[in-house]
């Protein structure tokens, strides 16, 4: 049994030095490729292209960067990476029989994607949890933006802002404008699912509803 615990300790550490010393790395290192581009790849029956270009924060548009924290996660800059007014409120709602929907954070969403598998369970919400904290620790908001905004799925085969503004409006991702980014942000609930452009109605109700947060929300202070 001592062997056991020892092996079971050792292992721990391991593991916390090796997830410190990730997230550290990618606090300046782009993040070449994700989990879930890997897992795309295998469960494709045809021949699956991934269309990925890293771009700095700054030669991404203003206007998308709005639109995701309006669509997203509208206290990203204020909490520490845990939404505790947004998680009672999805407590509340299913208690009074509606469908338990998500609470994950934009910080959330980031750990899941960079460092995890897509398949919910508790396991994987545990590990999202400690990577979350993690990179509220080691990274800024303008780098947890970053990330997020490279690396999250924004189509079939399509993952960051730049691929998307390409693929769903042929410009580049510091061109998109308020209708464009928050029709991209519109259909991130499913990206395999939901059209940019053309939009369906869907996309359409959700993208005004969008325009419209953005309008309330008013400038976002964001150092680059």
């Amino acid at each position: 049994m001592k062997k056991l615990f020892r092996f079971i300790f050792k292992s721990v550490i391991a593991f916390i030095i090796i997830s410190v010393l990730w997230v550290l790395a990618y606090k300046w290192i782009d993040v070449p490729a994700t989990p879930l581009m890997g897992i795309r790849k295998l469960q494709s029956t045809q021949r699956h292209t991934i269309q990925h270009r890293w771009k700095t924060l700054s030669q991404i548009s203003k206007e998308l960067q709005l639109a995701v924290i309006c669509s997203e996660d509208q206290r990203f800059m204020k909490h520490r990476g845990f939404d505790k007014k947004a998680i009672e409120k999805a407590i509340v709602e299913h208690k009074a029989g509606k469908r338990l929907r998500g609470a994950s954070t934009i910080s959330q969403q980031t750990a899941k994607n960079v460092f995890l598998w897509p398949h919910r369970s508790w396991v994987r919400k545990g590990f999202e949890i400690y990577f979350t904290f993690l990179i509220e620790s080691f990274w800024s908001k303008e780098r947890i933006l970053e990330v997020y905004l490279n690396s999250i799925e924004m189509g079939n085969g399509i993952y960051g802002a730049e691929a998307a503004a390409k693929f769903w409006f042929n410009t580049s991702a510091a061109n998109l404008n308020k209708e464009e980014a928050a029709a991209i942000a519109a259909i991130l609930p499913n990206p395999r699912k939901y059209l940019a452009n053309p939009a369906s109605s869907y996309t359409q109700k959700r993208k005004a509803w969008i325009v419209i947060q953005m309008r309330n929300y008013g400038s976002l202070l964001l150092s680059e």
